[in-house]
């Protein structure tokens, strides 16, 4: 059965995204063949639509990164998976563990490989995934970016202990897994997010504080007094350079501030801006390996954990689904449905 695949012309924003008949692929000896589920978008699908990701897409490539499918074919060295499963792949197609190397970086699902925006997907060996049994197709087609990334913020090189405190800052997709991980690790949650309509769904997440910026300017000051001036143990930072000062102001100690994403944002004017007169860790980091997204799905597995969708759209509205997810500050996934 032949099916369809969107492509996307770069630059060209919503009117570069094109829909085509598609084959169904035969797999190369380390592939693997999936009909495609489900699958999601996020914030960086958009910087590649718009040519302003650091790794460029190649055009007529199949967007999306994050998706799940059957297996349907596999290629003939293939060991990790088995015709029927249904799995998913990482977000670097050839990071398995240990650190990233520009060489790994440079290879993606959604920019230069083809990702889950079709009917049929094609995986390669190395990046298979399985997902957690517990979740629905379109649950599970929402983790391999947002919540890789969440996952190895809270986890490395230090991970979250129980008992300690985490600050998340943002209400976007990565925020809300880093809540719910953090949760699952055991740590008080602190919450910032510029939406007096969102906290309520924070704290309905987990979080154990809410702070809303617009309300509350000086939520540094707020999370320093809600912690009786030690400062928070962990940051994830899903807003970027314009928070970070408050970030580190709302630290203690020795406090790890990972920040999230790869946006091109103004520096500030100097060092001192950013540190005060802090002691702290600041990282920034690119999603997570195979092995962090395995570790995550064991971890969700364990507590039976959900993420959060805002709405499903079916294929033939995907076009709809990224503008909605452009336009409308969805809360929670927004995810793309096959027939």
């Amino acid at each position: 059965m032949n099916g369809v695949a969107y492509h996307l012309d770069p630059l060209r924003g919503l009117d570069g995204l094109s829909v085509a008949a598609q084959e169904i692929p035969r797999p190369g000896p380390d592939q693997v063949v999936i009909q495609v589920l489900a699958a999601s978008i996020n914030r960086r699908d958009l910087m590649l639509m718009d040519g302003v990701y650091p790794l460029p897409a190649t055009p007529g490539i199949i967007p999306l990164s994050d998706g799940v499918g059957e297996v349907i074919a596999v290629g003939e060295n293939v060991t990790r998976a088995a015709l029927g499963d249904r799995i998913t792949a990482s977000y670097f197609v050839r990071w398995i563990d240990g650190p990233q190397r520009p060489a790994m970086a440079a290879e993606q699902y959604g920019a230069n490989f083809d990702g889950m925006l079709a009917t049929y997907a094609v995986v390669e060996q190395d990046s298979v995934v399985h997902v957690p049994a517990h979740l629905t197709d379109a649950e599970a087609a929402t983790l391999t970016c947002a919540g890789v990334v969440a996952w190895a913020a809270l986890t490395k090189p230090v991970p979250v202990a129980p008992g300690e405190t985490v600050l998340t800052v943002g209400s976007g997709a990565v925020a809300l897994f880093a809540v719910q991980h953090a949760k699952m690790l055991g740590a008080r949650v602190f919450s910032i997010t510029s939406s007096p309509g969102k906290a309520d769904g924070l704290r309905k997440l987990g979080a154990d504080e809410v702070i809303v910026s617009t309300e509350t300017p000086d939520w540094d000051r707020a999370v320093q007094d809600l912690t009786g001036g030690l400062g928070v143990e962990h940051v994830v930072d899903a807003v970027g350079l314009p928070t970070l000062s408050k970030s580190v102001r709302s630290g203690g100690y020795n406090t790890q501030i990972t920040m999230i994403g790869a946006a091109r944002t103004p520096v500030p004017e100097s060092v001192a801006d950013v540190f005060g007169t802090q002691y702290v860790a600041i990282r920034r980091i690119a999603v997570g390996s195979r092995t962090d997204f395995e570790a995550m799905n064991r971890t969700i597995t364990e507590h039976r954990m959900r993420p959060l969708i805002d709405r499903v759209f079916p294929l033939d509205q995907a076009v709809q689904a990224y503008r909605y997810f452009r336009d409308d500050n969805p809360f929670g996934k927004v995810v793309v449905t096959m027939p």
